[in-house]
């Protein structure tokens, strides 16, 4: 066999070192964006979220009911037969114990001076310059003792249990706006016909207030600190009350146990925890497995 020529062996000797260099180069990624992708990059539509956080919620009872005065003081001379000559004070004023509120014309002569028996608010005047004056007659004046009203309120039987005496109340009466109660008085009866039992609710109050006025009082029976999420978060169903939370990027739905309500918010006493991730809006649309992008609510929209 005859040699191959130093020029033939050499060219060959090249091209072999090219396939080598060739086949020691990596493949081309197929795409160079998936490389870059993150792999826990979420998927499926956007859902907004929110952290499940604790929270107190009051135990109200409400009572409806009229405004009424604890106890009226009947102001009137002791006298038959007098004339009033000087009018002091009038309905609304607020007076002190002893201060003047009328002067009347005795027949014989002389001056006879009414005064206030005890503080508070006048609740009624009758008095006149010229009118007469009776210990028999209507009152001159009718004082609201110490300032002190009552709202007499009902209340469903079922929450008359819930009551006790000084429990804090928040009355609200048309045009006075709202003031400090506390429960002084629960009935011992029950109206048969409409089973409500009457409250009274004790008010202080330097302003004058409008007797038999209606009003509303929200009682404060007690308090429960729990998890809380928003009213849209639940949904209620045949198969229970269920809370929607997201998990991995996944939606699990949890059955709760709900408790009271308040501004927009409902107590979950089981089967939530704090801090738990829960749909602001649970709804049909999601089921249990789906995948979804979960977008944190901001803190104006999550109240």
């Amino acid at each position: 066999m005859r040699p191959l020529p130093a020029r033939c062996f050499f060219q060959k000797l090249v091209a072999l070192a090219g396939l080598l260099v060739l086949s020691a180069q990596p493949a081309p990624a197929a795409d160079d964006a998936s490389k870059d992708a993150p792999k826990d990059t979420p998927k499926g539509p956007a859902v907004t979220v929110l952290k499940a956080a604790k929270s107190c919620f009051s135990d109200i009872v409400e009572a409806t009911g009229t405004i009424v005065a604890r106890e009226e003081t009947s102001v009137r001379p002791e006298r038959p037969g007098l004339k009033v000559t000087e009018v002091l004070a009038e309905a609304g004023d607020t007076t002190t114990a002893g201060q003047l509120l009328a002067r009347l014309a005795l027949p014989e002569g002389g001056t006879l001076q009414v005064a206030a028996p005890v503080a508070g608010i006048i609740a009624t005047s009758t008095a006149q310059i010229g009118g007469l004056a009776s210990a028999k007659g209507e009152a001159l004046f009718t004082i609201v003792a110490r300032s002190e009203y009552d709202l007499v309120g009902l209340v469903a039987t079922s929450d008359i249990r819930r009551l006790a005496v000084n429990q804090p109340a928040t009355v609200r009466i048309a045009g006075a706006g709202d003031m400090d109660g506390k429960v002084r008085r629960i009935g011992p009866t029950v109206e048969p016909n409409i089973q409500q039992g009457l409250v009274y609710i004790g008010i202080s109050s330097q302003k004058r207030l409008l007797l038999n006025a209606s009003g509303r009082a929200l009682i404060k029976t007690g308090q429960s600190c729990n998890v809380a999420v928003p009213l849209t978060a639940v949904q209620y169903s045949s198969a229970g009350t269920v809370v929607q939370v997201i998990r991995r990027n996944r939606v699990e739905t949890k059955r709760v146990e709900v408790g009271l309500m308040s501004g927009g918010n409902i107590e979950v006493r089981d089967g939530l925890n704090e801090g738990d991730i829960v749909v602001a809006r649970a709804g049909a649309l999601l089921r249990e497995g789906d995948p979804v992008r979960p977008v944190m609510a901001s803190a104006e929209a999550a109240k």
